[in-house]
């Protein structure tokens, strides 16, 4: 085992799970607004896809997407002000936390309308054919967005054509607040997958070396083949949908089980039973916690946009920079 590289995975997890807690805790101080949905407990998930993934390979995420943004390299710090709508935010503080992009990593974005961040990863993967590139896109999305018509479609396409695109269904057992099991017909997301004629595999989403092989062993696929994969990633969202959403529609004993599933606990054991010191171990998850209250109280302090900034990054349909003089003045 290469140690370093082994904390710095767990670190990255650390990292997230911290940044969901500070943007729920920002949102419910009334600091941040707009929605927040948190991906606690499936930080595996997102450290193991993007391992498997080159920095100029294009990701698709959804609308709990902040874990897959800093998975794929996006800067927390700008993230952090991004949710808080300040200057310097990874969109310029207008997006907020279902708009997180940075095509800097390849991050295409965040995505707030379900399964809808699977077409853009499908023309990401079509650009790179029509382009002649070795580069993949990839898609994450949920259980849920099994069920809408734009996946489904997304599915026969990708296959119709052949377009190098990995297929990443995160499932966490629910659809918002309901049980996704009670509304999904038939054997489940393999199934659906192998039906439109696309290779098709599960994996346990917590276990982070299982996801970092699969997601190695897939992508290499994809790229060789220029053709489409689909990745069941079997994993589990601790909080509610989105951050004022308790769960109480969920049964608390298999709630409680499945939170004893910790991937992050999980790896640190691993790495422990590796011979790791268990001060490295800490030391990790202590650096990865005052690197999140450095960039909330970073963005608690900077500055807002200038007004003129809402005019730009939009479609120029006339003069906006004129538009944007007129208005302030």
């Amino acid at each position: 085992m290469a140690v370093e590289h082994a904390l710095a995975r767990l670190r990255r997890m650390h990292v997230i799970r911290f940044f969901e807690e500070a943007a729920a805790e920002a949102w419910f101080a009334g600091k941040v607004r707009g929605s927040v949905h948190q991906s606690i407990g499936q930080e595996a998930v997102a450290v193991g896809i993007c391992e498997g993934l080159r920095r100029d390979d294009w990701l698709a995420s959804n609308h709990r997407g902040h874990g897959h943004a800093i998975a794929k390299g996006a800067d927390p710090r700008a993230m952090m002000l991004e949710l808080y709508g300040r200057r310097g935010g990874t969109c310029g503080g207008k997006g907020g936390s279902m708009h997180i992009a940075d095509f800097s990593v390849g991050m295409l974005g965040a995505n707030g309308v379900v399964g809808d961040g699977v077409t853009l990863a499908l023309g990401a993967a079509h650009a790179a054919v029509i382009q002649g590139q070795d580069r993949i896109a990839a898609a994450m999305f949920g259980d849920g967005a099994m069920n809408r018509g734009p996946l489904l479609e997304a599915l026969n396409w990708s296959a119709a054509i052949a377009l190098p695109i990995l297929l990443v269904c995160e499932d966490n057992h629910y659809s918002a607040t309901t049980r996704t099991a009670d509304v999904t017909a038939g054997p489940g997301p393999i199934a659906r997958a192998e039906a439109f004629g696309l290779y098709a595999e599960s994996v346990d989403g917590n276990d982070l070396d299982a996801v970092i092989e699969a997601s190695t062993r897939v992508a290499a696929r994809v790229r060789e083949t220029r053709g489409p994969v689909f990745l069941h990633c079997r994993t589990y969202r601790w909080r509610g949908h989105f951050a004022p959403d308790k769960g109480a529609y969920r049964d608390p004993e298999e709630h409680a089980r499945l939170m004893a599933n910790d991937p992050i606990a999980r790896y640190a054991a691993v790495l422990a039973a590796a011979g790791v010191e268990a001060g490295a171990i800490a030391r990790v998850e202590e650096e990865a916690r005052a690197e999140i209250a450095a960039h909330v109280a970073d963005a608690e302090a900077a500055p807002w946009p200038e007004e003129r900034e809402a005019f730009t990054d939009v479609q120029d349909l006339g003069a906006p920079d004129e538009l944007a003089r007129w208005v302030v003045a």
